[in-house]
């Protein structure tokens, strides 16, 4: 049964990331899904998961932003993950020696803000590290989970010694430390700005990026709060094509075509109407935008113009 119950749980994440995008409320993971009865959750108070209906091997494993462990990615690509406690024949760290015997399959959830989790899956554990009481996992492509499970049973289990198999892991596992960036910093941007756009005050999240003054790119370009605006999508594409700009004191300006063109209401109120007002800030003062990168954002936007 365990395995179905992980065949469906990967699916049901899938479906989760369709409604949710990358990003999952804590609240949806808690709550789970019903298999025959049984309410599977998929995460819980601690960081190694098992659902109660799951004998040994976990069903997922949890970073919480701002927790006590020190999980980090390693030099090689790949995610080192501390033991639960010290223990390392704890019951938890026995479940993940087992699924790394057996390469089962895991989910893997990264806390970006407090209460939501980038998703990904499926994750392996390729080794244990009882000298510094961690494991080492990585992810792999999206392929059937029931392959995997599958494999466990034969001889077909890729082995993270084959050369190719390693690479491939490293790569995708690396992909997964950019994706946390990006979210995370769209996340901290839009939570600093209280989920809406700093230009017009449109509050859904879907339609809301976080832009940055300075590009990621650049040498200024950290993915700070302060280098970044919560736009929503229009408004963002405005500001990154220089049609719209912010100066240093937080005033919103248009490129001075666009104020004299004539073009019907969404032209007038989408874009005109915000020349000279301020932006909307966040509450702490230690996150708004930093003048300096704005002053260099703007001259670009002048001399666009």
């Amino acid at each position: 049964m365990e395995e179905q119950i992980r065949i469906v749980a990967f699916k049901w994440i899938e479906e989760q990331v369709q409604i949710y995008g990358d990003v999952l409320p804590r609240t949806v993971l808690e709550k789970g899904f019903f298999f025959n009865d049984y309410r599977i959750t998929l995460v819980g108070p601690q960081g190694i998961w098992k659902p109660r209906v799951f004998q040994r091997i976990p069903i997922s494993i949890t970073t919480v932003a701002g927790g006590p462990y020190d999980d980090f990615f390693t030099n090689e690509g790949f995610l080192n993950y501390r033991y639960r406690g010290t223990d390392i024949n704890h019951r938890d760290n026995v479940g993940l020696r087992e699924a790394m015997q057996k390469q089962i399959p895991l989910i893997y959830f990264h806390g970006i803000v407090k209460g939501k989790y980038l998703a990904v899956w499926p994750v392996f554990v390729i080794g244990d590290n009882p000298e510094t009481l961690s494991f080492t996992l990585a992810a792999d492509e999206h392929i059937s989970v029931a392959q995997y499970l599958n494999a466990s049973h034969t001889a077909d289990i890729p082995k993270v010694s084959d050369e190719s198999t390693y690479h491939k892991r490293s790569y995708i596992t690396s992909t997964v430390k950019q994706r946390l960036h990006q979210k995370s910093f769209r996340e901290r941007v839009l939570e600093a700005y209280r989920q809406q756009c700093t230009f017009c005050k449109l509050r859904h999240a879907e339609l809301l990026d976080a832009a940055h003054i300075i590009p990621d790119s650049e040498e200024l370009g950290a993915p700070l709060v302060n280098n970044g605006l919560s736009l929503c999508k229009i408004h963002h594409a405005a500001f990154d094509s220089n049609i719209i700009g912010v100066t240093p004191d937080y005033q919103i300006k248009v490129r001075e075509d666009i104020l004299l063109e004539r073009d019907g209401p969404m032209l007038q109120y989408g874009f005109q109407q915000l020349h000279d007002n301020k932006i909307i800030l966040p509450r702490s003062k230690a996150l708004w935008p930093d003048q300096e990168r704005l002053e260099i954002r703007f001259e670009k936007f002048v001399k666009a113009g």
